[in-house]
This record gives C-alpha cells, sequence and structure tokens, in this order.
C-alpha cells in the first residue's frame, strides 16, 4: 500500500493498517486523499442510519447512532480537536498562550458547547434522512470535512507550532493536488440529492467556506495551523454541509 494512502487511513480512521513512511511527501499524498477517506466513512455511516431506518428506530436514535458511529471509527479526535480548537478562541488569547489552552487534557465550557451542537446538528440531519438518501448525503458530507482539511493544508497556510500533526501537514498540498481532489469530490457532491444536481455542491461549498474562514481565523489566533485546528475544520464543514443537505 502506498505510504501516503497508509497515512490517510491512519490518521483519519481506526482501520488497523501498518505504518509506512511518515514524512512530508507523504503527508501531501495523504491529505490530497483525505476526501476519499472521508467518502469511506460517509458510507459506513449513511449506511448504518438508512439500515436502522430500515428496521424502525426513531430518527433521531439512528442519528445519534450514526454520530456515535463516526466517532468510533475516528477515535473521536476530530469532536477532540473542535473542543480543543473553540477553547483556544474563546480565551481571546492568541499565539504561545492560546496554544497552551488546547493542550490541557480537560474541556472548558466553550469546547463544550460545540460539541454538543456540533453533535445535536450532525444527529439530527442524519436521522432525517433514511434508505439511499441517508448513504449519499453521508459520503457527500463526509467528503465535504475531509476536503476541508486538503484546503487547510495548501502551501499559504503555515503550521503553529514546529511539531505535532499541523507542522507534518501544513503547507504540503500545491494547487495541482489541491485541484485533483477538489474537483472530483464536487462531481461526488452532484448526486448527493436525486433530482436536485445543485444541492451537494452547494452544501460542500457551504461547508469548505465556513471551514476556511476557520483557518484563516487560527493563523490570525495561533499563527497557523495544529492538528486540534485540523480536526475543527472536519465537524464543522461536515455538519454544515449536512445541515445544507437535508433543507427542502
Amino acid at each position: 500500500m502506498p505510504d501516503g494512502l497508509r497515512l490517510a487511513l491512519t490518521t483519519f480512521t481506526v482501520l488497523p493498517v501498518r505504518a509506512g513512511r511518515v514524512d512530508r511527501a507523504a503527508a501531501a499524498r495523504a491529505m490530497t486523499l483525505a476526501p476519499w477517506v472521508g467518502a469511506g466513512l460517509g458510507a459506513a455511516v449513511g449506511g448504518a442510519v438508512a439500515l436502522l431506518h430500515a428496521v424502525g428506530a426513531p430518527d433521531l436514535v439512528a442519528g445519534a447512532a450514526g454520530v456515535a458511529l463516526a466517532a468510533l471509527l475516528t477515535r473521536g479526535l476530530h469532536l477532540d480537536g473542535l473542543a480543543d480548537t473553540v477553547d483556544g478562541l474563546g480565551s481571546y488569547k492568541s499565539g504561545p498562550a492560546a496554544l497552551e489552552i488546547m493542550k490541557r487534557p480537560d474541556i472548558g465550557p466553550f469546547g463544550v458547547a460545540a460539541l454538543v451542537v456540533a453533535v445535536l446538528l450532525q444527529a439530527a440531519a442524519l436521522g432525517s434522512l433514511s434508505g439511499t438518501a441517508a448513504l449519499l448525503a453521508g459520503i457527500t458530507a463526509f467528503a465535504t470535512g475531509r476536503l476541508a482539511v486538503t484546503w487547510a493544508c495548501r502551501s499559504a497556510v503555515p503550521a503553529a507550532r514546529p511539531e505535532g500533526l499541523g507542522a507534518l501537514v501544513a503547507g504540503t498540498v500545491g494547487t495541482a493536488e489541491l485541484v485533483g481532489a477538489t474537483v472530483p469530490t464536487v462531481t461526488l457532491a452532484v448526486f448527493a440529492v436525486p433530482g436536485r444536481p445543485w444541492q451537494g455542491p452547494l452544501a460542500l461549498a457551504v461547508g469548505l467556506a465556513a471551514s476556511l474562514l476557520l483557518v484563516r481565523h487560527a493563523v490570525r489566533r495561533f499563527g497557523g495551523i495544529t492538528g486540534d485546528v485540523l480536526g475543527a475544520t472536519v465537524e464543522l464543514a461536515t455538519g454544515l454541509a449536512l445541515l445544507v443537505l437535508v433543507l427542502g
């Protein structure tokens, strides 16, 4: 298995894949492949929600189970990153002081609030869908969340720390790789809502735009991205994409 694919799977999933070479070249490939890993995760989550609906589970139960499965398949790392990032931003501190808050093992009130909103939003959105609609929405939203990571790792974005995941992947994705990851994901999104070919790309655009604003703010406040910021972009883009996909 290519080292980039190994790194993508070990970074974004709990799949028991043997680690390969870990360097910036492998990181660039892994971040480019991120949307496809997200699509696979979304297929698993959306399929589980569809199956639960098929056996008579209530909407919220099916949606909550889908969110729980997503957390299980990703070790909950993205949710943890969301909480830490919001705590850092909510502290109104900048630079090393904010980064130190994000490294703490506890979660502050801002982080807790962010987790509650994110989990409730995703559970309610997923639970409102059934059958093929749940499967397609899951694929599109989770691919969007990981595409947000690809964009966060583009060459213009620095790392906030000299070590950690952020330092490994920041600035590794060039223009060609960015286009190569974005175009297929947008094409996939066209099929997210049967009969509405515009709604999937719109959902992707909304989720990606929000994540880009978050990254821009993180660079201004923290000096760059960290692994926690990448996790926050995943959850923000995924949640907003799901919200747009269930509208109408």
